[in-house]
């Protein structure tokens, strides 16, 4: 049986290796999905949450502020139902705005807060009314092609 022998250069490589994989575990679970501690939850209802999941990030001037933590579908009146979490030092104005944006025509999605000018702000565990919901970057291709847009 033949001893095997590890050059100093292998061993570095692979602790190397090593180190990189696990700074980017714990990079990727520090930014994964938000804590609730130091912030609150807002509703939101869209017609389409096509792009959007539990994990999604909410922005607010291109700055993640929150975090899409529920999703589900009302039988009655067929919307998405999103919760969202938004950190507890950003007040809202209850005339806020909420649309589903995309980062690039093959990048993935996000939910955008565009605030508004009221001056009485949402309460935690409140509605944003004023939504919209994600465009399907087909149907608008279909609609350009088609003549309809």
């Amino acid at each position: 049986m033949a001893e095997t022998d590890y050059s100093l250069a292998e061993i570095a490589t692979g602790g190397a290796v090593l180190a990189a994989a696990v700074g980017f575990f714990l990079y990727a679970s520090g930014t994964g999905v938000a804590s609730s501690a130091g912030s609150y939850e807002l509703q939101a209802a869209f017609r389409s949450a096509e792009g959007i999941s539990v994990g999604t990030e909410v922005r607010l001037g291109g700055v993640r502020i929150g975090t899409v933590t529920g999703m589900t579908l009302n039988p009655q009146s067929f919307l998405a139902e999103t919760t969202f979490t938004v950190d507890e030092d950003i007040v809202l104005p209850d005339d806020s705005a909420i649309a589903i944006s995309s980062e690039s025509l093959l990048g993935g999605s996000f939910v955008e807060i565009i605030p508004g000018g009221s001056p009485f702000n949402l309460e935690p565990g409140g509605e944003v009314l004023d939504t919209q919901s994600s465009v399907s970057l087909i149907t608008l291709l279909l609609r350009f092609v088609g003549g309809d847009g």
